[in-house]
């Protein structure tokens, strides 16, 4: 365990936070200060960490304060130093003596070292300043003298920006440079020293981390480029009527450097419309993202970020009825994504019943006038379809986030693995293909049924996987218009815990299955599967999409 010895001159924040925490499995072995009205001391007590009181001598020099500080730290073990405010220069009489010694100072050194670093950063008009964690060096000279250019001079060990905004006074911006940047810089830093991948080198002035080493293609070690750090810089470029619900604030902020098709960055047609909402962007992105997925012509209505209805077909118009009649009522208030320029015929079935929102690369003329009909039926035209190039995804939590690769896989009947007794038609096997590449853009547990390649009955969000199917065959049977389950195939998100699925789906009507098999009851599961005479077909990869 790392022990750490804290030298504060007055509430020790820092310190405190680091002892809350304890990054690393770092503890605060001791705090030390030279004014013994500090308000850290207190502070420290209640949390049962002992403290020392050196106080500041008027016929004391430099050093010989320095030794009185390591005779009071000398009954106490400490691997590592972390000022906090502590306002001493120190010298190699202490440095020499002590572990590794970390500061942090309020500004992104080398800029603005000096004592009032806000009021610097203001002054000078930049629009990120931040903190910068530091090995302390001796920064005097042989008479103990200090050094002025010297100060805050020693090898950096991590930094954190922070933005200054249009308005900022010195006190705003040191409220955000104190408990949003020191307060994650400073506990990193002390978490690499407790883990052990600080090296320090004082000749030549530089620290190298083991734990900060940005991520490259394919390097197996760093899972693939996922960096160690992540700094997000997004603009603000809407405030939104509310959040998911009217009582929560929302706004939309964009990247700047994203090259993909994105409802973001579309352009919305209709100027007269209102605005986007937040579930409009939410649902009109998961439209966009699932009709990403096809060459053919595609169409997709999405409800609550749920495909209610997916179609491939040899024109536009076609894939739209496919996939509006898989369940029509659930598509009003929907959202419609398009692959290819939206043409009148498509619009005309659009407007047929009420949409909030049609995402489309591209519009004729005769398709706008026709969708211009309605007002709160907001177009966006996201331009050209290209390569998916953004590569990770990420999901707010509290405290944090996840990060993860995009879910881009992409499968070919010659990926299947027969596993029944009867082999699935060329039919089943171009129906398989399409249903999985749809069945990736459904909430889990998630079961979808398809007839060719348009959807037929989907089954979302369940807690069981039997209720996901009896969800998708009461959805074929009851909501699709034309279609029904009897001769379709299903898709399975992940693979079959029981062969209860495979018995529901039987009743249902299903004739072949695809899913990603890999459960201890495999056998069992297959067993069902030939007893009905239905083909199945493992993918050897699962699917799932939880938010």
């Amino acid at each position: 365990m790392t022990r750490i010895a804290g030298m504060a001159g007055n509430r020790g924040r820092n310190l405190l936070n680091i002892a809350n925490r304890r990054p690393g499995g770092a503890e605060l072995g001791v705090v030390l200060t030279t004014d013994e009205d500090a308000p850290v001391l207190e502070a420290a007590a209640e949390r049962g960490i002992p403290t020392e009181v050196v106080p500041l001598a008027d016929d004391m020099t430099r050093r010989e304060h320095e030794e009185a500080v390591l005779e009071a730290l000398a009954d106490y073990e400490f691997d590592l130093v972390c000022l906090d405010g502590y306002m001493r220069i120190l010298s190699d009489t202490f440095l020499d003596a002590a572990p590794m010694t970390l500061n942090v100072h309020p500004s992104l050194l080398p800029s603005f070292p000096g004592t009032d670093a806000w009021g610097d950063a203001l002054e000078a008009g930049v629009s990120v300043t931040g903190c910068t964690v530091h090995v302390v060096t001796d920064a005097t000279d042989e008479e103990g003298d200090v050094v002025e250019n010297e100060v805050d001079g020693g090898p950096i060990v991590t930094q954190e920006p922070v933005p200054i905004y249009e308005g900022d006074d010195a006190e705003s911006l040191k409220e955000r440079v104190l408990y949003e940047g020191e307060f994650r810089a400073y506990p990193r830093a002390v978490k690499w020293a407790a883990e052990g991948v600080v090296t320090v080198d004082r000749d030549a002035g530089t620290v190298s981390v083991d734990a900060d080493v940005a991520g490259t293609d394919g390097d197996a070690d760093d899972h693939s480029g996922l960096p160690a750090r992540r700094f997000v810089s997004n603009d603000r470029v809407e405030t939104l009527r509310y959040g998911e619900n009217p009582h929560q604030d929302a706004a939309v902020y964009a990247d700047a450097t994203c090259d993909e098709a994105s409802v973001v960055h579309a352009e919305q047609l209709n100027e007269g419309a209102k605005a986007l909402s937040y579930n409009n962007y939410n649902d009109a992105d998961g439209a966009l993202n699932l009709i990403k997925e096809f060459d053919e012509p595609a169409a997709a209505v999405i409800k609550h970020t749920n495909p209610a209805g997916c179609a491939t077909a040899g024109s536009l118009a076609e894939a739209y009825e496919k996939a509006l009649s898989t369940d029509p009522m659930s598509a009003f208030g929907g959202i419609v994504a398009l692959n290819r320029e939206c043409d009148a015929d498509t619009a005309e079935q659009i407007i047929d019943s009420f949409k909030e929102v049609v995402v489309a690369p591209g519009y004729t003329d005769d398709a706008l006038e026709v969708l211009f009909e309605k007002d709160n039926l907001r177009v966006l035209d996201v331009d050209d379809l290209v390569e998916r190039t953004e590569r990770f995804t990420e999901k707010p939590l509290v405290g944090g986030r996840l990060v993860q690769e995009r879910d881009l896989q992409s499968i070919s009947i010659d990926d299947l693995e027969i596993v029944t007794e009867r082999s699935p038609t060329d039919a089943e096997l171009e129906s398989m293909v399409f249903a999985w590449q749809t069945l990736k853009h459904v909430k889990s547990n998630g079961i979808l049924f398809a007839d060719g390649t348009e959807t037929v009955g989907v089954g979302m969000g369940q807690v069981s996987r039997v209720d996901a199917v009896r969800l998708a065959a009461m959805k074929a049977d009851e909501h699709a218009e034309g279609k029904d389950a009897e001769g379709a195939v299903m898709a399975s998100d992940a693979f079959f815990p029981f062969p209860d699925g495979i018995e529901e789906a039987a009743q249902a009507g299903i004739e072949a299955v695809v899913q990603p098999g890999g459960s201890v009851n495999d056998d069992d599961v297959i067993e069902a599967a030939d007893e009905h005479g239905i083909a199945m077909a493992f993918t050897g990869s699962r699917s799932f999409r939880h938010d």
